[in-house]
């Protein structure tokens, strides 16, 4: 959020309640365009489901041109190991909101069963550890206040730490897939104040499904949902649509319930290496200001071969 210069205390803790707000009362989980391409963030389970070592980065700068908005990091690999129906998986995730950063350190554990010749169900544990820095005097360095420093930012809180755990269930074939999930169920307090807030951790609940139509031998049309849950927030609803041309370029666009219109491009460099890019647009009344340029979101991931030695020949949609 922007830093506005003013000369109120008053004005001050406003800013420090509105900072609050977004962590604290209505505390959610970073926010993806591409989250189809993305899961293990939000789903353990899905872990070890692309049958071969798999790395994804991403990047995300929301509310581009408004000073202090969030700018998310993620980067994560996950791979089925040696024992049947194991997956394992590695995550960090990295966001900055204006003065403060939070960083989570994730492991991913998944169990998965045959349910029927092509259809499987995975079972999944996340552990977390989550550090947590909110740099306070930056406020009082970038606000003009002719009383001095504020007493209530005069204290930083650094590398505040404090572990999580999660878990989901994915169902998945060749064409449908289905998951339930929540990746953080600790409602953690970070910190407390009572002339500031309390700062607690809230449990998002997701839940998400698409299905792949193949149009003829050459397209594949998926639409796909994400609907996440969290108390003291508005319900979320992403509707998406992604067309497939010859297995190696995706386009589509979503719509974030009340929220924001997307527009998404993919790429399949080679059998095992895909980009993706992602435009939204606020529908708010954020989305008409001159300082919001817009979401932007780039995505990379790799698919390693698999154990014998060949690329996966037909990549998934998801």
């Amino acid at each position: 959020m922007p830093l506005i210069r003013i000369s109120h205390k008053s004005s001050i803790c406003s800013i420090v309640l509105m900072l609050a707000s977004y962590l604290v009362k209505a505390q959610q989980d970073a926010q993806y365009t591409q989250y189809m391409y993305n899961m293990p963030s939000i789903n353990p389970s899905y872990s070890g489901s692309k049958e071969s070592l798999s790395i994804t980065a991403l990047y995300r700068s929301q509310w581009a041109g408004l000073e202090g908005a969030p700018k998310t990091q993620t980067l994560s690999l996950h791979s089925p190991i040696g024992y049947r129906g194991v997956g394992l998986g590695f995550g960090i995730l990295n966001e900055q909101i204006g003065p403060t950063s939070e960083t989570y350190f994730d492991v991913d554990f998944s169990y998965t069963i045959f349910t029927s010749r092509e259809g499987r169900l995975s079972f999944g544990l996340k552990g977390s550890a989550h550090l947590l820095d909110i740099r306070y005097s930056k406020l009082n360095q970038d606000i003009d206040n002719p009383n001095g420093p504020d007493p209530l930012l005069q204290q930083d809180i650094e590398n505040r730490f404090s572990p999580n755990i999660g878990a989901g269930v994915y169902y998945y074939n060749e064409k449908f897939y289905a998951g339930v999930s929540v990746p953080r169920i600790l409602e953690t307090t970070h910190f407390e104040s009572s002339n500031i807030a309390t700062a607690k951790e809230q449990m998002n609940l997701y839940l998400t499904t698409g299905y792949v139509f193949d149009l003829n031998r050459d397209l594949k049309f998926k639409p796909a949902l994400l609907t996440k849950m969290v108390r003291g927030a508005p319900l979320q609803i992403d509707l998406s649509a992604n067309f497939m041309l010859n297995e190696k370029f995706i386009l589509g666009a979503a719509y974030r319930w009340s929220a924001a219109v997307s527009g998404m491009f993919g790429f399949l460099v080679d059998d095992g290496f895909m980009l993706g890019l992602a435009y939204d647009r606020e529908t708010t009344d954020l989305g008409g200001t001159s300082f919001n340029a817009g979401s932007f979101e780039v995505l990379l991931r790799y698919d390693f071969k698999k154990g014998n030695g060949r690329q996966i020949r037909s990549p998934r949609f998801f």
